[in-house]
């Protein structure tokens, strides 16, 4: 059983309740996890997580907002290092292990995007609401940290400047 604390508090092995089915292995557990240019979707992401053995579905929709920083955001294009899908992979990956009873699903678009348009699609689902906030919170930190994507941000003074996803 993974311990360790939660992004809510908490540990880990304590969101388990006994008697739940076994969700299977980490990778098994691991549904959906890309980087694309085509437009992502939530809908699609719960989707990919739909189970009988869940009763909670979590999911987030980073969506491009008109403003950073005090400034007013035009547009943006996100740009991808090589490695990014194998990294969302791991980072799915990384998550259920650490949740033995979540199943994941991630999508991160790059290319351009125009305001409201969804940047980052992520769905869990577990027996549990708490299993499935925790899980996600935890995915949308990681994918943050982790992902080698840049933010290319088109303001509409226009100035302009890039944002890395990492550090």
């Amino acid at each position: 059983m993974t311990t360790g604390p939660t992004p809510f508090g908490g540990d880990i092995a304590q969101l388990r309740v006994p008697g739940d089915p076994a969700m299977g292995t980490a990778d098994q557990r691991v549904r959906h996890a890309a980087v694309t240019e085509e437009p992502v979707s939530i809908a699609v992401m719960a989707a990919a997580v739909a189970d009988p053995r869940c009763g909670a579905v979590v999911t987030f929709d980073g969506v491009v907002r008109d403003h950073d920083g005090g400034k007013d955001v035009e547009r943006l294009e996100y740009s991808s290092h090589p490695s990014a899908s194998a990294v969302a992979r791991e980072v799915a990956a990384e998550i259920a292990e650490r949740y033995p009873d979540v199943l994941v699903a991630l999508t991160h678009r790059v290319g351009p995007l125009a305001i409201g348009e969804s940047a980052l699609a992520c769905a869990v689902s577990a027996p549990h609401r708490k299993q499935a906030f925790a899980a996600c919170d935890d995915l949308v930190d990681t994918v943050k940290r982790r992902l080698p994507i840049w933010k290319h941000q088109r303001f509409t003074d226009g100035e302009e400047e890039w944002v890395g996803a990492l550090g």
